[in-house]
């Protein structure tokens, strides 16, 4: 990815005053109203197939939190294809699969940003068995301890079409936001990723329409 790329993506931070960082502070207006009892603190960020987003989408979520003073903190839970360290230029030696499989703790693997107030733990090392390490009582636990930690968690995740594993995540978070790519999602896998989400008791708390790849 390269570093236009890479600035592209970061719309909230580059250019705060365009309609797509407005879109982005506008869904976390909505979710921090919808979580006004305190109930959503950890959001997934799902969506159907590859390429429609997902990632930049977390982070500029990410970075819409943090410019309202909330302290951030984001995972890259896609441990088959993670990209939030190319995002962010960080370090991927280790990450959530190396805290997952007992080898490193939490603060050892979160990275400050140039951004104020937010942090990343990227996916580090690719596993052998990474549904297995999101399914884990370890990654319950990672959550709960961060949700004191920091105002607000979001985690990217890998495509619901190509595993089980967003679904696992999502359905271990307060809630989730589902992310379509206009001119890319087809109609009946956005549908069918929202039941599926439905089907599994996951929260849906927003949806974002994008035109910025994966």
């Amino acid at each position: 990815m390269s570093r236009w790329m890479r600035n592209r993506g970061l719309i909230t931070s580059r250019n705060p005053k365009s309609k797509a960082a407005e879109s982005y502070r506008r869904l976390r207006t909505n979710i921090e109203i919808l979580g006004r009892d305190g109930a959503l603190k950890t959001i997934a960020v799902v969506s159907a197939e590859s390429g429609e987003g997902r990632s930049t989408t977390s982070a500029n979520i990410a970075v819409a939190y943090s410019q309202a003073n909330r302290k951030v903190l984001l995972l890259d839970s896609d441990l088959r294809s993670p990209t939030l360290h190319q995002i962010f230029e960080l370090r991927n030696d280790k990450g959530l699969s190396s805290v997952l499989a007992g080898q490193s703790g939490i603060r050892e693997v979160a990275q400050k940003t140039e951004i104020d107030n937010l942090e990343v733990v990227c996916a580090g090392p690719v596993p052998s068995n990474p549904s297995e390490l999101l399914e884990s009582e370890a990654m319950t636990a990672l959550l709960e301890s961060a949700k004191k930690d920091f105002d607000i968690v979001i985690l990217d995740t890998a495509a619901m079409r190509s595993t089980s594993d967003a679904l696992i995540v999502a359905d271990k978070c307060d809630g989730a936001v589902l992310v379509i790519r206009r001119g890319k999602t087809k109609l009946e896998a956005a549908a069918k990723a929202k039941d599926t989400l439905k089907a599994s008791r996951t929260r849906m708390v927003g949806a974002i329409f994008n035109q910025i790849g994966r």
